[in-house]
């Protein structure tokens, strides 16, 4: 798959099937389009297209500093790679690209820039300036512009019983494993580990601490984990906590995880953790001695369930 960043840098003499939209956390409903617009696409000799758009526009025209993804835009774009699409395409969505009416949209971006053949797109999909643009609209510039339109009906969307909403809903609630599901893979957490304050260290469980540069990236409900990771090309497991470390008096959220059977240094080095279960919720303990005790039973645990569920 080839990743292009802005449509004006993408150029093609070849017809193109395309689809547009967020996709964020490439969940298994997404997958199902995307599925049908590489099969189609391959049928019909052409190049598959997935036109996105970064940041959300509800980031740039409402500055919602609110606004949860499930996917980074490096993580969403690493998901697509796995899908046989043959363009990714991420456009800069900011105001001035908003005003483009619905004609412009169709005439200049799909038309003249992606030699669009196809169009496959979900239900009641709105494009264009004030969001204006609507199938019916976009049948008659098919028409115009000699290509096809095909709009998947409501129906098979709300037959596949997967949405970021239910994503994020199980995420906010703990229930990573309905989550990863829902998503067809593990969700996970990328960031750069950063120095801490080596209190884990000190009371035998060193810790590489996360730092998540994207503000808009969803963090899942504060609590202990069971994760992964894969470090120099080996699958390492450990123990992940998402919280505000109450017992030493923290103050601010951290992600942390201890490695089970690994140690190495790992500052400034980029990693990628894969949730896998929920052990517990965050809590506060009485003493230092209190939390190593519960940090022992919570790698008991982990143990357990990797060595039965892997």
């Amino acid at each position: 798959m080839n990743i292009i960043q802005n449509i004006s840098n993408f150029t093609t003499s070849e017809k193109t099937f395309v689809t547009i939209g967020t996709f964020d956390g490439v969940h298994f409903g997404h997958q199902q389009i995307i599925e049908k617009l590489v099969l189609e696409a391959k049928k019909a000799n052409k190049k598959s297209v997935l036109l996105t758009f970064f940041p959300h526009p509800r980031m740039v025209l409402q500055k919602d500093n609110s606004l949860e993804l499930i996917n980074t835009i490096d993580e969403r774009a690493e998901l697509l790679t796995k899908t046989g699409l043959d363009y990714l395409i991420i456009h800069p969505f900011s105001k001035e690209f908003s005003r483009m009416t619905a004609l412009d949209f169709v005439r200049d971006i799909l038309v003249n820039q992606l030699n669009i053949s196809k169009l496959i797109i979900g239900y009641d999909h709105h494009f264009g300036k004030n969001r204006e643009g609507n199938i019916i609209q976009l049948t008659e510039y098919s028409h115009l512009y000699d290509f096809t339109v095909e709009e998947i009906p409501a129906q098979d969307i709300d037959n596949v019983s997967v949405s970021s909403t239910k994503v994020r809903r199980a995420l906010a609630e703990g229930n990573i494993e309905t989550a990863n599901n829902y998503l067809g893979y593990n969700f996970m957490l990328s960031g750069i580990v950063v120095n801490g304050k080596q209190l884990g260290g000190k009371i035998g469980y060193p810790t590489a601490n996360l730092d998540i540069k994207e503000s808009y990236k969803l963090i899942p409900k504060t609590g202990v984990y069971v994760v992964k990771s894969t470090i120099n090309q080996k699958v390492i497991f450990g123990i992940m906590n998402i919280g505000n470390r109450p017992t030493l008096n923290g103050g601010y959220q951290t992600i942390e995880v201890h490695f089970l059977d690994f140690n190495a240094n790992l500052y400034n080095q980029k990693l990628t953790l894969e949730l896998l279960y929920f052990l517990r919720d965050e809590e506060k303990f009485n003493s230092i001695e209190n939390l190593i005790l519960q940090i022992r039973k919570d790698e008991q645990i982990a143990r357990n369930y990797l060595l039965t569920n892997l």
